[in-house]
């Protein structure tokens, strides 16, 4: 198992940017136990949903709403992915949540406000 802590959200302006990161309890990307991470999001009245992937090789994937904007990256010796932020919009407040793929490990999310 691996605990997640999040780096605090905020309030932002649209067009704005704001970087998320996420600290593991454990080496995130070693080899003998590679892990892929996610960042998701979830607003009120809505199901989680996925925001970004990195792969344990580095590989990345966006939601088709935030490519573009986005960036997700690791930094194995610090234990942490980061989420990038830029051009941030009204419709990006939520919840975010950091997750190690097809574990139930999930970090104890941190609210992102956009106002406009």
């Amino acid at each position: 198992q691996v605990q997640l802590v999040e780096s605090a959200g905020g309030l932002v302006q649209a067009g704005g940017p704001l970087r998320l990161f996420c600290v593991a309890s454990r080496t995130i990307f070693s080899v003998s136990a590679p892990l892929d991470m996610a960042w998701y999001c979830q607003s009120p009245g809505k199901q989680r949903e996925l925001v970004a992937l990195i792969t344990s090789s580095g590989s990345t994937d966006y939601a088709s709403s935030v490519k573009g904007r986005f960036t997700m990256s690791r930094q194995n010796s610090r234990k942490a992915v980061y989420l990038q932020m830029n051009s941030l919009k009204p419709e990006d407040t939520a919840v975010y949540y950091c997750h190690v793929e097809k574990s139930d490990d999930w970090g104890q999310g941190t609210q992102v406000t956009v106002s406009s």
